[in-house]
């Protein structure tokens, strides 16, 4: 049984840790999952940290939705400082899921945005923490989360 954490904001304009947890259980049996919502993105470093220390992730994805203003990037970039530190300290994976406002042209795109990126970093921890080979396979091959792959760069 492997336990993933999954830590998401109340700030987010869609319910990015609901999808996380339906996406995981889609993969079966084997995963236990926690889940904690704080505020906001800078709010995510000590809740990812809790989720390793009181609750025993093996992984968490942190979620968030930084928004369009310089603020929103500023406080993105220092909420992601904070996790990448977090990973480090606990030398435990950490998936940093965010999807920044303004990436989207309006609302239906922003929703769709939200769900893919997030299901596919889900698909992501599942294969990081059963599956750690079929990783290895997808190296070099352009793949991104949400929008369309950039694909790799033909010799």
């Amino acid at each position: 049984m492997k336990r993933i954490g999954i830590v998401d904001t109340t700030f987010s304009r869609v319910n990015m840790g609901q999808i996380a947890i339906d996406a995981l259980k889609a993969f079966g049996e084997g995963i236990q999952i926690e889940r904690s919502t704080v505020p906001g993105i800078k709010d995510l470093p000590v809740a990812v940290r809790k989720m390793f220390r009181e609750r025993n992730a093996d992984l968490v994805m942190a979620l968030g939705m930084p928004g369009a203003a310089e603020v929103d990037k500023t406080c993105a970039h220092e909420a992601s400082q904070g996790i990448m530190q977090v990973g480090i300290l606990e030398m435990r994976p950490i998936l940093e899921v965010f999807v920044h406002m303004d990436e989207a042209k309006d609302d239906k795109q922003l929703a769709w945005l939200a769900r893919r990126r997030t299901e596919e970093h889900a698909e992501n921890a599942y294969l990081m923490l059963f599956h750690p080979e079929k990783m290895i396979e997808r190296a070099g091959q352009g793949l991104r989360q949400g929008f369309e792959d950039a694909g790799p760069v033909r010799e």
